[in-house]
């Protein structure tokens, strides 16, 4: 098929891509986070094009993207108060809540769980869309499974090109990172992907917040994800990343000391004329927020560098920086060497 590239400032694209939307077609979204490929989320055969179009595993659930508070109602089943004190403080924006799934919601959409995930994007073309089509939306990020996501137009046409109906250009995305998602289906609540909404924040209103093992560590082998992200290894690039764990200085001396054809760095931003390799930065190393916006970019930055193997500076997991760090683990399967 032909991909339309749509313009998300010009309501009569918006228009188009609804259109698309619902006939059960399949449109590149832009959000706050990343870039969705979405689908009427009550269509179970529009979603069922979401895991072929991207070669997505059929037990990873997708996440349901609303345009008013109200619509969640009709989407899960006992809605408690907690989640109208998390929409009051973080909604619209770039954070999750997993709830008892209402029967309107077929089985694929959530993979199989009782549960499901419900967003209310801040980005403006994300809401006019969800707005124009009447519809909830499905929306994975929009890459072919397991590369690092889309933040960009460009970056969706380059995975979806000629496997979906269009793109809708808004821009590029503003947090990076996928959502934060927190279960409230659990008691207490639990983080199952960190976020630009901080475990922090989600403190401040629910009190105990718990921490999902798989945010730290590999899904056990076998087990089946609650939420979109705890697979094993995702976001991940052609090459081959390892992270390293240690101070700068111990940084650049182990990279240069591995210094040969195919390897390449992903490193904090300034540190990179200190290295004898191709290096890419994704932020400063205690700028957490440009870390996100500047990971999935950089990690396919270095693929178009012809990058073989990736040295990666190990972020700190705090604050917005929690979401960077089990972003990159997942891209590097795990793999840390401690160097010192």
């Amino acid at each position: 098929m032909k991909t339309l590239l749509l313009n998300a400032s010009k309501p009569e694209d918006v228009e188009t891509a609804a259109k698309i939307i619902r006939e059960g077609g399949l449109v590149g979204m832009p959000t706050e986070t990343v870039y969705g490929l979405a689908a009427n989320a009550l269509d179970g055969d529009a979603v069922k094009r979401i895991f072929i179009a991207k070669g997505r595993p059929q037990d990873n659930p997708l996440i349901v993207h609303i345009s008013k508070f109200e619509q969640i109602y009709r989407l899960t089943k006992d809605t408690p108060e907690s989640a109208k004190e998390l929409a009051a403080a973080y909604w619209p924006g770039p954070m999750t809540m997993v709830l008892e799934k209402s029967d309107i919601i077929p089985e694929v959409t959530c993979a199989g769980l009782p549960t499901v995930g419900i967003r209310f994007p801040s980005h403006p073309a994300a809401q006019a869309l969800i707005t124009a089509s009447g519809v909830p939306i499905a929306a994975p990020s929009a890459n072919i499974s397991g590369l690092p996501s889309t933040t960009t137009a460009e970056h969706v046409m380059r995975d979806m090109d000629g496997k979906i109906d269009a793109v809708l250009d808004g821009g590029p995305c503003g947090v990076g990172v996928e959502s934060t998602i927190v279960s409230l289906a659990s008691n207490p609540p639990r983080l199952l992907r960190p976020g630009g909404i901080t475990l922090e924040q989600l403190r401040a209103v629910l009190g105990r917040v718990d921490v999902d093992n798989a945010v730290m560590h590999p899904l056990p082998k076998g087990a089946k994800p609650l939420s979109p992200g705890m697979k094993y290894k995702h976001y991940s690039p052609k090459a081959n990343v390892i992270i390293l764990d240690g101070n700068e200085e111990a940084y650049v001396r182990y990279v240069n000391a591995h210094a040969q054809p195919g390897v390449a760095a992903l490193c904090y931003c300034g540190e990179e004329k200190m290295l004898q390799v191709p290096a890419v930065c994704y932020g400063g190393e205690k700028d957490y927020r440009a870390q996100a916006r500047g990971l999935f970019d950089s990690l396919r930055h270095l693929d178009d560098i012809g990058a073989q193997t990736v040295f990666a500076r190990c972020p700190e997991p705090k604050g917005v920086g929690l979401a960077v760090y089990n972003r990159l683990m997942r891209a590097a399967g795990f793999e840390v060497r401690r160097i010192e």
